[in-house]
């Protein structure tokens, strides 16, 4: 005779959760970040200014966004070298002599980042997002750790990466998985303006798009 299984149990919806009698599942809470920089690497280059903004969260088996992206953190900061492409500045706008006089000490505005990711994650584990990953999270995890007194939120590797997870749930190739490859559904409602923050909530849009959507859809996909 065969066994029922009941569907409502969460450990049947999902098995991972089982190991939550050892080892509690830990939330994730997730900040969309954009940077806008004077140069491709950190280092020889400076992060002219970066912006978070709480992007969701996910306990395992619901993702929760938000209803407005109202917390969000900006900082321009100071160059730290005289390294610079003028084309990287053309894109962002940017004034590089206003910022090497106004533009916030990397020490205060990476400490003051940090400390306020971690408050607003409280007990949860934050995950930085952006799309891609690569470019924005080197700055950002190089910027953190050279500067914050309190090091990253993220540790070495709490990151998602958007792009990756558009080409698998639409199953194709990494290199056709850019934003101009976002069909309608997945697209945010906001322009993107090469701000830092405009640009992170525009991200942070289109992440809680993707991370909802089934992957099937009538477009091709």
């Amino acid at each position: 005779m065969g066994t029922s299984v009941d569907h409502r149990d969460p450990e049947v919806r999902n098995p991972l959760r089982r190991s939550a009698k050892v080892s509690p599942i830990v939330t994730d809470v997730y900040f969309s970040a954009d940077v806008e920089t004077d140069g491709p690497i950190p280092g020889p280059f400076s992060m002219l200014s970066f912006g978070l903004v709480l992007a969701g969260s996910f306990d395992g088996d619901a993702f929760s966004r938000p209803i407005r992206y109202d917390k969000s953190f900006y900082r321009e900061l100071r160059p730290i070298s005289d390294e610079f492409q003028i084309d990287a500045l053309r894109v962002n706008g940017l004034d590089r002599e206003r910022l090497l006089r106004e533009g916030s000490a990397p020490a205060a505005a990476m400490t003051e980042a940090a400390k306020w990711v971690t408050s607003l994650a409280g007990t949860a584990r934050p995950i930085l997002v952006a799309y891609p990953l690569s470019f924005d999270w080197s700055f950002l995890y190089w910027y953190f750790t050279r500067f914050s007194s309190v090091g990253s939120p993220f540790n070495h590797s709490q990151c998602f990466d958007i792009k990756t997870a558009f080409a698998v749930k639409a199953r194709i190739p990494i290199a056709s998985a850019g934003r101009r490859g976002l069909m309608p559904r997945l697209r945010s409602n906001g322009v993107h303006t090469h701000n830092a923050l405009d640009d992170a909530i525009e991200q942070a849009q289109v992440f809680a798009n993707l991370f909802e959507w089934d992957g099937n859809d009538g477009e091709g996909y």
